[in-house]
């Protein structure tokens, strides 16, 4: 009879001891937070944009528990923009349906991220851009929108400065893929060669994805120093292959579209020789890295690259603002508004790819740029020379 009551004692006590041994995150649940993130995961892009989503995986994973402890479970929510702004749009405005999004990470294509961070700026929902390097993407001057990497119109000319000075050659044939993002950089790279003396011995947009022949053959003929590239790594790796294979010698560069292992895979041993610029250092480029790339590989089983650093630091430094906007509201759910003012204000936040802080158009206040060679077929390519520069200031009305 003692042991029947001892048990029906335990059985009613029991729930009301666990409410005071959990943790009162655990019990009193303010709410769902969400991240969001939009690159290409499917396609011929979809190397890159797996990896911002990764990068920024683990911020949100690593982040979970901090915010369980000030009640809100947070959510990563993964989107397939495809590369493509239609699709970046309509999955843009799903997002923004969502109430719980307060934050997303993207895009990786300029093209796509322009139309889409139009319907976040209508709900003033924060964007956080871990690739996204045409100047157009802050120089809207929208209160929401921000990027952790550098932009176009200092990695082009930083590519043009690089062949001129160090590399002293005196004729280019450049060549683009009629995207934003391609003939953006194209662009800035033929200006500030033309302003350094370079002899421009053609200028040509293709959207070729398997045949450059007609292309090569006029380029061969005009026998350029140099061929610069503006585009992403499926096209850029297999014009420079067939490049070789028809025998142009030129010396051959792109921009940070070309910043993958996919580049070596499809240019095979033909790309060894050539440069490539890029917003996004390689992991041995900054003192933080390494550690986060032990971590990376142990949830993934893979090797980390560039830009999954950058996804990280993009979703990080959103999560630390959403942290200190709870923290100003006493413990409540910030609003979209007051998520983008929070990014804003955070000062010398300290990322795996170094100090974060954003200016009144939210570019980094100070961004690194980096050439890159081949000169093994492996990736990533060697350091050859880093130029770190301030964003342009924001032009007056």
């Amino acid at each position: 009879m003692q042991r029947r009551i001892l048990l029906t004692l335990t059985f009613l006590l029991a729930p009301l001891c666990a409410i005071f041994l959990l943790p009162t995150g655990a019990w009193a649940q303010k709410g769902t937070i969400k991240v969001a993130t939009q690159s290409p995961l499917s396609g011929e892009q979809a190397a890159q944009g797996e990896y911002i989503k990764l990068g920024a995986q683990v911020a949100v994973e690593e982040a979970v528990k901090r915010f369980r402890d000030k009640g809100f479970d947070l959510i990563l929510v993964p989107y397939d923009d495809q590369a493509k702004p239609e699709v970046g749009v309509a999955n843009a405005r799903n997002i923004a349906a969502d109430a719980d999004i307060l934050l997303v990470v993207g895009h990786f294509n300029s093209g796509v991220a322009l139309p889409s961070s139009e319907i976040y700026k209508d709900s003033m929902l924060a964007m956080i851009s871990p690739a996204n390097t045409h100047p157009l993407i802050t120089d809207r001057g929208y209160p929401n929108v921000n990027r952790v990497c550098g932009r176009d119109d200092i990695q082009g000319p930083v590519g043009a400065r690089y062949t001129a000075r160090d590399l002293k050659l005196k004729s280019v044939y450049i060549v683009h893929d009629k995207t934003l993002y391609g003939q953006g950089i194209a662009d800035t790279f033929r200006d500030e060669a033309k302003r350094l003396g370079l002899k421009i011995l053609g200028y040509e947009g293709t959207e070729e994805r398997a045949n450059f022949a007609p292309m090569i053959i006029p380029m061969k003929a005009k026998n350029p120093d140099f061929v610069y590239f503006g585009g992403i790594y499926h096209q850029g790796g297999l014009l420079l292959k067939q490049m070789r294979e028809k025998g142009v010698k030129a010396v051959f560069m792109g921009p940070d579209g070309l910043d993958s292992s996919e580049m070596v895979k499809i240019a095979g041993p033909r790309v060894v020789g050539s440069y490539y610029t890029t917003v996004a250092g390689p992991i041995d480029s900054y003192p933080e890295s390494a550690a986060f790339a032990t971590r990376f590989k142990q949830r993934f089983g893979k090797e980390v690259e560039s830009f999954a650093m950058y996804g990280y630091d993009a979703a990080a430094v959103g999560l630390k603002a959403i942290e200190q906007a709870i923290q100003e509201l006493g413990g409540k759910k910030p609003t979209r508004a007051q998520v983008s003012a929070a990014i804003r204000k955070l000062k010398n936040y300290k990322g795996i790819t170094g100090t974060i802080a954003f200016d009144d158009k939210g570019d980094p206040v100070k961004s690194k740029y980096f050439v890159l060679k081949f000169e093994k077929r492996l990736y990533p390519g060697k350091v050859v020379k880093v130029i770190e520069q301030e964003a342009p200031k924001a032009k007056r009305s």
